[in-house]
């Protein structure tokens, strides 16, 4: 008979145990959620090509980073754009773009490199970066 409140004092630390594991649970979702929240705020926009058409032409205090090789840029690019190889955004970014606050239009020949370039972009805490895609599909004036 005397296991019974051995028993009931087990299941209490055990329904105790439980419930703390519960709430420790609830809160690293919560930090998990803000780290996501804080993620997004610091990464880039993806936006249309028109979109990015009406803010180059609305818009003087704007860059246009064009993030291909040395060669792909000769061959054609977008008028005003600044050249800016994706692999060199690490060691360069800083001193070609040292306003972090200025908006920054990123594109590339099909959309890939432009992602990858906007995202290190973000990660180097510029605060302003616009993704739109690839030269490839821009029904605009290029400059040859």
């Amino acid at each position: 008979m005397k296991l019974r409140p051995l028993r009931k004092g087990f299941i209490y630390i055990l329904l105790m145990l439980t419930g703390a594991m519960i709430l420790a649970g609830c809160s690293r979702k919560q930090d998990a959620s803000k780290e996501e929240t804080d993620l997004k705020e610091q990464s880039y926009i993806e936006i249309t090509q028109s979109e990015a058409k009406e803010m180059m032409d609305s818009e003087e205090e704007l860059v246009i980073l064009d993030v291909r090789t040395d060669e792909e840029f000769i061959e054609g690019h977008i008028v005003g754009a600044v050249l800016l190889p994706v692999g060199e955004i690490p060691d360069r970014a800083e001193e070609m773009l040292p306003d972090k606050d200025k908006k920054i239009l990123v594109y590339c020949h099909s959309g890939r490199r432009s992602k990858v370039a906007s995202y290190e972009l973000a990660e180097l805490g510029y605060k302003n970066v616009y993704e739109f895609g690839g030269i490839i599909d821009w029904e605009y004036d290029i400059v040859k």
